[in-house]
């Protein structure tokens, strides 16, 4: 099995599990907070699709597919263009409002960009240094693998706090 296979596998994962948080999930649920400073199951599905179309974007020389897909339009989110929800306040994170089908079509077109990308990475691209504003400088493969750990976690957020939503609904 190639290391892309295994990426592939993972982001399908979050796909998988982004889908089954969202199905069937109104209005009420996905704009739950358990207190006044938790996240939004909203903003947590918005915030790592945001974030892996970013970086993916980024890594592969590509645009993002919030500007090039008209998606930031769609959403007509009061924020930057470039947002992608990192250091947001509790203010800003109630400004993401969004339906489920709404944030699921916009994983799935993230998705499928980041599957299209892998396919075509080979192991030895991973060693490819993509940022060096860190010390160490950060490779491509720390850098996918980053994203899946951050979309993982997140996703896993929006299942605990819609189990939440759902017992109080």
């Amino acid at each position: 099995m190639r290391t892309s296979e295994i990426l592939r596998d993972g982001f399908g994962r979050v796909g998988e599990a982004v889908a089954e948080v969202l199905e069937g999930a109104g209005e009420a649920e996905l704009s739950f907070r358990p207190d006044s400073s938790a996240n939004t199951i909203a903003w947590l599905v918005w915030h790592l699709s945001r974030v892996q179309d970013d970086h993916v974007a980024e890594v592969a020389g590509t645009e993002q597919i919030w500007l090039a897909g008209g998606w930031r339009e769609r959403f007509g989110l009061p924020l930057p263009a470039g947002d992608t929800g990192y250091g947001h306040s509790f203010d800003e994170v109630a400004r993401v409002v969004a339906g489920a089908e709404e944030l699921a079509a916009y994983h799935a077109a993230v998705a499928a960009r980041t599957d299209e990308y892998l396919q075509a990475v080979a192991d030895e691209d991973l060693d490819r240094v993509v940022d060096r504003r860190w010390d160490p400088p950060v490779t491509l493969g720390v850098r996918l693998v980053s994203v899946l750990a951050d979309d993982l976690q997140h996703v896993g957020q929006a299942a605990y706090v819609m189990g939440l939503a759902r017992r109080r609904h």
